[in-house]
């Protein structure tokens, strides 16, 4: 791995469930919040929005992205763009949420989306795969931040059993390799068990290769 130019040696997680490289708390309290400030001005200049499925149906998660493309959801579905629903263009992934890739990716490539999902009480967020990327090759890494949320792990299908972690704040998923397609999901999220975000609820970042 290290003779490859794409790789980097990946840190040792604390936990790997069904290849989900989990690492608890890998960020302390003070590199939390210098990372929600570096998001809220994310936000500023792309607000977040609610977004629809492709069923008119709306999410009960909050939306922004940061990078080359950002990630969005309408009636012409799911799907990247280069720009804001609004058409301006995406901020630049912040310098902190970019650090923590290049730590844990255990890539050398750079990611083209920082994905942000803003969880209020009551969002969650389905079983899912994250396969509108051009290359499955490439990892995704996930930052949790504020209240804690039940990540629940399944299979490549939607069949069979599944496990789940509360992921809690500061915690950070690597999904790669064979765990890269695998369904998972945000079942529920314990609302204003962090006081990290004043008004409660929980962030996830998430960081991809889209080209």
């Amino acid at each position: 791995m290290a003779d490859d130019p794409e790789t980097r040696p990946f840190p040792r997680p604390d936990l790997i469930v069904r290849g989900f490289r989990i690492h608890e708390g890998f960020l302390d309290p003070e590199a939390q919040a210098a990372m929600v400030e570096e998001l809220r001005e994310v936000a500023r200049l792309a607000p977040f929005v609610t977004p629809e499925t492709r069923f008119g149906k709306k999410m009960s998660v909050r939306m922004t992205s940061a990078g080359s493309h950002g990630w969005i959801s309408d009636r012409r579905g799911y799907r990247y763009a280069p720009a804001h629903p609004s058409g301006v263009a995406w901020p630049p992934v912040p310098p902190s949420v970019a650090a923590v890739w290049d730590a844990v990716s255990g890539v050398a490539r750079a990611p083209d989306c920082c994905l942000i999902n803003y969880y209020g009480e009551g969002a969650r967020m389905g079983l899912h795969q994250d396969r509108d990327e051009a290359d499955f090759k490439w990892p995704v890494v996930s930052i949790s931040l504020g209240d804690e949320g039940l990540f629940r792990i399944g299979n490549t299908t939607r069949e069979g059993s599944t496990e789940s972690i509360w992921l809690r704040s500061g915690d950070v998923v690597v999904m790669g390799g064979e765990a890269r397609l695998t369904h998972h999901g945000v079942d529920r999220i314990r609302y204003n068990s962090s006081t990290l975000l004043p008004d409660g609820g929980r962030i996830n970042v998430t960081l991809r290769v889209v080209t």
